[in-house]
């Protein structure tokens, strides 16, 4: 039975992107956190860098609410599950309030709303602006009715003669309370690359850097209304929650890299992978010399192009690992750890090598290669039997490379049939007992390829001799 219940909650979202919701969320998430809260940090899309902050704010893991990979029941039963033990639940939105793939707006932030019934907290980037943010304002609450735009932060503010004219603009055309005025402040800054916000496994100083991003956004938003405003959301009539039942004790050892230069795991896929039975052993393909002993390797993506000259200094772990893979170590690459496997990394003119198992050259690009939702379909080659293979893999890409050079007749694991992958028609190189492919694999009910994966590492464990098993 469907349980009813209280959850102080709200969703931050902006007129369009780039707006500064990332870096509101974050600190509304730490200044929450600092008054003692236990904050429950949601991303909604497909989504590695901003989870990442949002989880080092709260030190709670971030999760992704996604219409395109979940049905709307399993977002339903995803947000009861990690708000249970939680004080207060913030969901970031992407791009736009209104902004989504589909016209009637099925997908968007506000179905988002809706469909949770989250508050809506507006960011308005206000530089250029000032009576104009009334009419912005009027019209998202006159578009859709259904969706409650209970406060507005204005970001980017000039300066005190600004806030007072933008504060007095709101309050006589709108009833829409202005929670905050956000100065725009050169300390509020994130650097930015290739594929957004630099993420928080980079940045040097991450905690104290949120720490102060915490308390100038804290300052300068009046965070008891805000709390108010997240405690007036009405009862949620959620799907009940099982208890938990116990894991299957880790029998496995799967290695997974993560550094500076690897760090885009979904929090639902490590949680599978552990469910399945697999302990996961994390090592560092720029610092580490030596893999630890495991049975399986887990490479996932990240910024390998930027960290280049490292990866390529730590001669002794390619080596090892190249090894590995061709003794047929099962292994699982996306993305980024698609481009460590391959021969070389060419990037601003400089051509690094890299692990050479991918019989191809990454090359890197100014503009995205492939970009956005994937649609795939598994081929005969695919790597990890199943009794029942899906119609269609959902999942997603974001690279600016592209693998080049490669020979032709190799085996592929999947067929696009919505996206680029490798070459606009193929994605998922299958070489032994290797898949690496560009798409980004989210484990979820319709596509739990984390149970998958740790099954054909079993699968392979049982057939070595003894003495070769890491576990």
């Amino acid at each position: 039975m469907p349980a009813e219940r209280p959850m102080s909650r709200f969703l931050i979202s902006a007129a369009h992107k780039s707006s500064g919701k990332t870096t509101v969320s974050i600190g509304l998430s730490a200044a929450l956190t600092a008054r003692g809260l236990k904050v429950q940090p949601f991303k909604k899309g497909p989504d590695y860098i901003d989870p990442m902050w949002l989880s080092a704010a709260t030190g709670r893991a971030c999760r992704n609410l996604d219409f395109f990979l979940m049905r709307r029941e399993e977002i339903q039963t995803m947000f009861a599950r990690y708000t249970q033990d939680a004080d207060i639940a913030l969901v970031e939105g992407n791009k736009g309030l209104y902004d989504g793939l589909e016209l009637d707006g099925s997908n968007s932030n506000a179905a988002l709303a809706k469909l949770l019934h989250l508050p809506v907290i507006l960011v308005i980037d206000t530089r250029g602006m000032i009576r104009g943010v009334a009419p912005l304002l009027l019209g998202y609450q006159a578009f859709d009715r259904e969706v409650n735009i209970a406060g507005v932060i204005l970001n980017h503010v000039g300066g005190s003669r600004h806030e007072s004219k933008l504060r007095a603009a709101v309050e006589h055309y709108t009833d829409v309370p202005v929670l905050g005025c956000v100065q725009h402040d050169k300390a509020l800054g994130i650097v930015e690359r290739h594929l957004g916000l630099m993420p928080s496994n980079e940045a040097e100083s991450g905690a104290q850097h949120i720490a102060e991003i915490g308390r100038l956004i804290g300052a300068q938003v009046d965070m008891e209304r805000l709390i108010r405003i997240a405690e007036s959301a009405p009862p949620l009539v959620l799907p009940r929650q099982p208890n938990p039942t116990q894991s299957t004790p880790p029998t496995l050892r799967i290695g997974i890299a993560q550094d500076a230069a690897f760090g885009f795991y979904y929090a639902d896929d490590l949680d599978g992978l552990r469910a399945a039975g697999a302990e996961l052993v994390p090592f560092s393909p720029i610092k580490d010399k030596q893999l630890p002993r495991v049975d399986a390797l887990f490479l996932g993506g990240g910024f390998p192009e930027v960290f280049a000259r490292e990866l390529e200094a730590n001669q002794s772990l390619r080596t090892e690992i190249h090894a590995a893979i061709e003794a047929g170590m099962p292994t699982y690459a996306e993305c980024g750890g698609l481009m460590y496997l391959a021969r070389s990394i060419t990037w601003q003119g400089k051509k690094h090598s890299m692990a050479g198992v991918v019989p191809g050259d990454v090359m890197m690009h100014e503009k995205p290669v492939g970009r956005g939702y994937v649609r795939l379909k598994e081929t005969a080659g695919f790597p990890w039997p199943s009794d029942s293979p899906p119609a269609s893999v959902m999942a997603h890409e974001f690279h600016y490379s592209s693998l080049e050079n490669l020979p032709p007749n190799l085996n592929y694991a999947y067929e696009v049939e919505r996206g680029y992958g490798i070459d606009g028609k193929r994605d998922g190189l299958v070489y032994k007992n290797l898949l690496a492919a560009y798409t980004h694999l989210r484990s979820l009910d319709g596509y739990n390829w984390a149970a998958r994966f740790v099954e054909s590492v079993r699968r392979h464990v049982d057939a070595l001799p003894s003495s070769r098993a890491a576990s």
